[in-house]
């Protein structure tokens, strides 16, 4: 699956790349959620959309350009009252860190986090699933732990999955420059955007399987 921030861009090329490799390829975007998408707020949560049809496939383009259209502001976003419209053929994933149920669960909000996954159960018909991740964060643990309550709890099936920003652990370091030019800012610059560790590659299906048996 192909989940970029906020937009398909690359959907077609990655589409015809692994079907050729004999592989079944998903289309996504991991959106940006933004409370009210008219409002201006740079508040903003992630959530992972995913076409499992066509009808899901072209609600997941006008979703996308919703986020450009009437939603922009920094950057595309749509908020849940437009997904709810056009959630069917969709599947929805609770997200990184940056998600709005980890978020809460980062935060003691235990509650919250629940009512949020029924909401999104409902959003999603059921299609809705929460992820579990581990890069080494102590926060990890927090969330994890919160993660599998909730699956327990209201019966959410598990995913784990690994945050992907570049293809091998060694490309951590030319990430870092990458966002150093992204952002204007140099190594030195406290307030510049870095991820921590070398952590968030593309990890083997192998190293998955030994990362969370």
């Amino acid at each position: 699956a192909l989940t970029d921030y906020g937009n398909m861009f690359g959907a077609a090329e990655f589409y015809s790349k692994v079907e050729s490799a004999g592989m079944k390829p998903i289309i996504g975007m991991e959106a940006y959620l933004a409370p009210n998408r008219l409002e201006k707020s740079k508040l903003i949560y992630h959530l992972v959309l995913l076409a499992k049809d066509q009808t899901g496939y072209q609600n997941l383009m006008f979703l996308a350009s919703q986020g450009y259209l009437d939603g922009f502001y920094y950057k595309p976003r749509i908020d849940k009252a437009l997904i709810r419209e056009h959630a069917h053929g969709l599947i929805g994933t609770s997200a990184c860190l940056k998600g709005e149920i980890p978020q809460r669960l980062l935060h003691g909000n235990y509650e919250e986090a629940k009512a949020l996954a029924r909401e999104y159960l409902d959003i999603f018909s059921g299609d809705f699933y929460l992820e579990i991740q581990r890069h080494g964060l102590s926060v990890d643990k927090t969330v994890n732990e919160g993660m599998l309550k909730l699956s327990k709890e209201l019966n959410i099936p598990l995913i784990a999955t690994n945050d992907i920003h570049y293809m091998e652990a060694s490309n951590a370091g030319a990430h870092d420059v990458l966002l150093c030019i992204q952002s204007g800012k140099t190594f030195g610059d406290n307030t510049r955007p870095k991820y921590p560790g070398d952590t968030f590659y593309f990890r083997s299906p192998e190293e998955m399987k030994d990362l969370f048996k």
